[in-house]
């Protein structure tokens, strides 16, 4: 836990006010657990970012000014306009296990995509359980073993040690697919083939 931010209890939740809070360089935000009521709060947007990325999985501390601090994770954002407008933090223990949506880091480059070949990547998060402690910031993929029509499941996925996989182990990650025009041209050609038959049943009646 390396990290520490600090909020402000907020009483007021008018929009006006909400408003004005954003104006000022602030974000509304809540925290709440199964041991903790809801509380109404606001935290510096940049100190938020700080701790934006790792926060979604890592857990770190929420100092909240006259009262207790707390063990959090970022638990969802709300945007509008493409900015933070709405933060929940989420009370968590150091004891017991979180399921997660850890961002996949991809590594490398796909051999498949020097002969041609267009890499997808179906997800862009991967979701997992394990204490807090041990689930990673991001989980790092390496894809340079996929070839052309190679694909990635969730289970080809190596998970560092006490995380979990909760997500169904079939599970798409990526692939490596053959160019649009390839696919169509081949598309066109075993269309044609399967037409031929036909003219030579046609030819043989006549």
């Amino acid at each position: 836990m390396s990290h520490t931010l600090t909020a402000e209890p907020r009483k007021d939740t008018k929009h006006s006010s909400l408003r004005k809070l954003r104006e000022s360089g602030r974000i509304p935000a809540v925290v709440y657990g199964s041991q903790t009521e809801s509380i109404p709060l606001s935290v510096d947007a940049k100190e938020l970012m700080k701790v934006a990325r790792t926060g979604r999985t890592e857990m770190f501390k929420l100092k909240v000014e006259g009262t207790s601090d707390f063990n959090v994770i970022i638990k969802d954002f709300q945007k509008k306009s493409g900015a933070v407008s709405h933060v929940d933090f989420l009370q968590i223990s150091a004891n017991k296990r979180l399921k997660v949506r850890v961002p996949i880091e991809f590594q490398g480059t796909a051999e498949g995509t020097k002969v041609g070949g267009v890499l997808q990547h179906l997800e862009t998060e991967l979701e997992v359980e394990g204490l807090p402690a041990d689930l990673p910031a991001t989980i790092p993929v390496d894809i340079t073993h996929l070839q052309m029509g190679d694909k990635l499941a969730a289970s080809d996925i190596k998970l560092p040690e006490g995380v979990t996989l909760v997500a169904p182990p079939d599970e798409l990650i990526a692939s490596v697919t053959a160019p649009r025009a390839v696919l169509q041209a081949e598309g066109e050609a075993e269309a044609e083939g399967d037409a031929a038959p036909e003219a030579s049943g046609e030819e043989a009646k006549e």
